[in-house]
């Protein structure tokens, strides 16, 4: 009778060890994915970038912030008007919305929801 009350309190032990770890791992795994979407997040602000902000187009090159004055393309084909008007290459057009983001490979966003980004073709 002893030894079976030993071993049902290893086992609880053992299995308890066990619960505790997974708990931690999927405790540290989440906070890093939190990490993951912030540093994207910040990436996107940071690098070269084309942005509608009070109803006009503003350009991001090199870290200094300039009005946008004439139309360009993105490197995937991307057409962007000075008016906030996208055409991809598909012929599929867009308008940009106030606090709208795009980079220079077409990666579209916003600077407060890093959920909704979606590359465009």
């Amino acid at each position: 009778m002893t030894k079976k009350w030993f071993f049902g309190i290893i086992f609880k032990f053992y299995l308890m060890k066990k619960l505790l770890f997974l708990f931690l791992a999927i405790t540290f795994s989440l906070g890093v994915q939190a990490q993951d979407e912030k540093i994207k997040q910040d990436n996107m602000q940071s690098k070269d970038h084309v942005m509608m902000k009070d109803g006009k187009m503003w350009m991001m090159k090199d870290g200094k912030t300039v009005m946008m004055d004439k139309d360009m393309t993105l490197s995937n084909g991307t057409m962007v008007s000075t008016t906030g008007n996208l055409k991809m290459s598909d012929g599929k057009t867009m308008t940009m919305k106030n606090g709208d983001m795009i980079d220079m490979d077409g990666m579209m966003g916003r600077p407060d929801m890093t959920k909704d980004k979606s590359k465009m073709k």
